[in-house]
């Protein structure tokens, strides 16, 4: 089942265009990597997810309800961590509780109370006397108090410390082996591989690539770091073609393997070779070609 339906979204903004023609579709207890540099139109596609924006044409649902007409019953079972987080000055976790305990109706205090001990926030400090990180824990804990069935974050680990990001992906993977779903949208390759097991790649407003990780990495080169003997005449170095060289310092030389390792080890061996490594798929070189 999806959960997120996507369908011929498109986004303007006068004569500016956020998104356009998306299609795309989360299933439910998927932790879906939504992935693209700033200004690809990540938040626009969040925002109307949330049912803050209207689409210009297209569809957007989720639970099967259009994210427009039927935003509120939506919001119910949602959780949104927007990228742009914005708290009031005198608000503190706990008064924030208690006032999203009454609009949701129920009692959210003793959860909140034991996620402000786990991402170590004091749930009596006032907005205006947090560091950014602090008011970060503070958007976490409203975000996942309910345990809403889809967790919607826009950027979530700005700002976080290494130990608080590990935390949070702990969490994160928790709820998803829950059945609950997670759109993680990120402009961060790293923390979107740790975690999910399909990913979205837009660019410019466009949809460039939507599969899963498992196929990217069956598709990614291998790096391999090429340290050559002292005795090396490197000039007359014939390179293979399953090997693309693209950085050289001295005797180091660092390729991009285009053919299989059994290949460069063969080659090598009859090579003045000092040392030779051959690292995991390198999803990085991949993506930066949607991004080119």
């Amino acid at each position: 089942m999806s959960l997120i339906s996507v369908t011929n979204m498109t986004k303007r903004y006068g004569r500016r265009v956020g998104v356009v023609g998306l299609n795309f579709s989360v299933p439910e207890g998927a932790m879906f990597g939504f992935l693209g540099p700033n200004g690809s139109g990540k938040t626009t596609t969040i925002r109307v997810l949330e049912g803050l924006l209207k689409p210009s044409e297209g569809v957007a649902s989720v639970f099967g309800l259009d994210c427009w007409r039927d935003s509120h019953r939506i919001k119910s079972e949602a959780g949104y961590m927007p990228g742009d987080l914005r708290l009031y000055p005198w608000l503190t976790c706990k008064i924030a509780l208690k006032i999203f305990g009454q609009v949701r109706g129920r009692d959210l205090m003793q959860p909140g109370m034991e996620l402000a001990k786990e991402f170590d926030l004091d749930p009596d400090v006032r907005v205006r006397n947090m560091s950014r990180g602090m008011r970060q824990k503070a958007g976490l804990i409203l975000a996942l108090v309910h345990r809403p069935k889809l967790l919607i974050m826009d950027e979530p680990t700005a700002s976080l410390d290494p130990l608080m990001q590990k935390k949070l992906y702990t969490h994160l993977r928790t709820l998803m082996r829950a059945g609950h779903t997670v759109f993680f949208s990120s402009h961060t390759l790293s923390e979107v591989e740790q975690l999910c097991d399909s990913v979205a790649i837009l660019r410019e407003g466009r949809l460039v690539a939507d599969e899963s990780l498992e196929n990217l990495r069956a598709r990614a080169s291998r790096n391999a770091t090429i340290l050559w003997h002292k005795s090396a005449r490197l000039d007359g170095v014939a390179v293979p073609e399953f090997i693309d060289v693209y950085e050289r310092h001295g005797r180091e030389w660092h390729a991009s393997l285009t053919g299989s390792a059994v290949e460069l080890i063969r080659w090598s061996a009859a090579q003045p070779i000092e040392d030779i490594s051959i690292g995991r798929p390198d999803l990085a070189r991949l993506f930066e070609q949607y991004y080119q």
